[in-house]
């Protein structure tokens, strides 16, 4: 008799930040771990996470990431931490480098842009340096937004 697969146990959720794509234009990508504890990587699994307000900064050479809610674990009592708490990135030290250099750069900063479960099972973090856009940079990524939808329904 063939086992059933558990479809909870495969489930990957993946969280986009929407908005940071129309406010930021992205200069450059990166891949980054992050510390957590169990309760949060079980939340993150049942999808409970929130990007909209998250950003990263330097804080004695290390990347933090600021503003990144994660719901408490409903089971989790004791073990639960605060939701908002800064967290830790793990990035290389040539990776780390290069961003605190480039942030030195007016107007750059850092933006979680994507939280994944990798091919091991690791939670990543898709972090962008990104330069803010102005209005008319809005309409302009609105306007070539509504002009593709318009293309692909003719079609």
């Amino acid at each position: 008799m063939a086992k059933k697969k558990n479809k909870e146990k495969n489930f990957r959720p993946t969280i986009v930040n929407r908005k940071a794509r129309y406010e930021y234009t992205f200069l450059d990508k990166y891949e980054a771990g992050i510390m957590l504890t169990g309760t949060e990587v079980k939340s993150i699994r049942l999808g409970k996470l929130q990007l909209a307000d998250a950003f990263c900064y330097f804080k004695r050479g290390e990347l933090f990431v600021k503003e990144l809610h994660i719901s408490p674990y409903t089971e989790g009592n004791l073990f639960n931490v605060d939701p908002r708490r800064e967290r830790k990135l793990l990035l290389s030290k040539r990776e780390l480098e290069k961003l605190k250099s480039s942030m030195d750069e007016k107007g750059l900063t850092i933006i979680v842009t994507k939280v994944y479960f990798n091919q091991r099972n690791l939670i990543k973090l898709e972090i962008a340096l990104g330069k803010g856009k102005k209005l008319y940079d809005k309409r302009q990524s609105l306007k070539e937004k509504d002009a593709k939808r318009s293309m692909e329904r003719e079609y």
